[in-house]
C-alpha cells in the first residue's frame, strides 16, 4: 500500500468542522427537548380514558416507531411544501427528529410510569396525599430513575442520527464532512476524523449522563 496520509490537508476546515459540530449538537439538545415534551404528552394521551386521545397518541407512536427516519425527514422537507408548509433544511430537521423522538420517549415514559407499582399509588393516597402530592413524592423519582437510562441512550442514539440530515443539506458534521471531502478528495481522513469526532461526542455525553446519575439517583442526599 502507497497511500500517503495527509490529514494536515484538513488543517483549512477546521472552522467547517467545528460549525458542523456545534450544529449537530444544537440539533441534538432541541430536538432532545422538544422530543421529551412531545413523548410525555403523548405519554398521558396514551393512558387518557377516552378512547378517542388513545387512538391517536397510539396511532402516532406506532406510525413514527415503525417507518424510517430518512422517509420522515423527506415528507417534511419535500413533501409538505406540496401542502404549503415549507421549512428550511435545518427547521426540517428539528420538526422530522422531534417527532421522531417523541414517539420513542413517550414509550420510555408510559414503561416507567407503569413500572411503579399500584400498591405504592394507593399507599400515598391511603396515607392522605392528593394525587398530585403522590405522583410528585411517590411515583415520579421512581419512574425518571427507572427510565433514565435508556433516555440517556436515545439521546446518543439522536446525536448519531443527525447525520441523516444531511441528505436535506442541514449542514451538521456529516454534511461538513461530505463538502470537505469534495474539496481536498482525502475521504480517509475526513471520515476517519469525523468518525472520531462523533465517537468523543458520544463517550463524553454517556460520561456525563453516568455521572448525573450517579448525582441524583445513587448518591442522593438523604432528606
Amino acid at each position: 500500500m502507497n497511500y500517503n496520509f495527509k490529514f494536515s490537508a484538513l488543517l483549512p476546515y477546521t472552522d467547517d468542522i467545528v460549525q458542523g459540530a456545534l450544529l449537530t449538537l444544537y440539533l441534538s439538545v432541541v430536538t432532545m427537548c422538544i422530543g421529551l415534551m412531545i413523548g410525555g404528552v403523548v405519554a398521558v394521551g396514551r393512558n387518557s380514558p377516552v378512547a378517542g386521545i388513545r387512538v391517536a397518541a397510539r396511532v402516532y407512536v406506532e406510525a413514527l416507531r415503525n417507518t424510517p427516519l430518512l422517509v420522515q425527514l423527506f415528507i417534511v422537507f419535500f413533501g409538505l411544501p406540496t401542502l404549503g408548509i415549507r421549512f428550511g433544511a435545518n427547521a426540517a430537521a428539528i420538526v422530522a427528529l422531534s417527532l421522531n423522538v417523541g414517539a420513542y420517549a413517550a414509550e420510555i415514559f408510559r414503561a416507567g410510569i407503569e413500572s411503579i407499582h399500584r400498591s405504592q399509588v394507593e399507599s400515598g393516597r391511603s396515607l392522605g396525599l392528593t394525587a398530585y402530592q403522590t405522583f410528585r413524592h411517590v411515583v415520579l423519582f421512581q419512574a425518571v430513575k427507572a427510565v433514565y437510562p435508556a433516555l440517556a441512550s436515545q439521546f446518543v442514539l439522536l446525536l448519531l442520527a443527525t447525520s441523516v440530515v444531511s441528505s436535506i443539506g442541514a449542514t451538521e458534521l456529516f454534511h461538513e464532512a461530505a463538502f470537505i471531502e469534495s474539496r481536498t478528495f482525502r475521504s480517509f481522513e475526513v471520515y476517519a476524523l469525523i468518525t472520531l469526532s462523533y465517537l468523543v461526542m458520544t463517550l463524553a455525553f454517556r460520561g456525563l449522563f453516568a455521572g448525573i446519575y450517579w448525582a441524583a439517583f445513587v448518591r442522593r442526599p438523604a432528606r
